[in-house]
């Protein structure tokens, strides 16, 4: 097995929740399972959770620009 291959298999990091998955989206560099995206999503802006979305949402880093 390659090093990719093994890495597939392990999945990603949630910068969310901080657990291992293997469905999300990549927002920039950054990993996001498919149960936090579904939690955010249907967060009411009003609701405790969406200020700590955002906080968690803040670790997610541009990628750099290359010219």
């Amino acid at each position: 097995m390659n090093s990719n291959s093994l890495q597939s298999s392990k999945g990603e990091t949630c910068i969310i929740c901080d657990i291992e998955k293997m469905a999300g989206i990549h927002l920039y560099t950054s990993f996001i399972c498919v149960d936090c995206e579904k939690k955010m999503t249907s967060t009411q802006t009003s609701d405790p959770k969406y200020q700590y979305y955002l906080e968690k949402l803040r670790r997610v880093k541009n990628p750099p620009l290359y010219s």
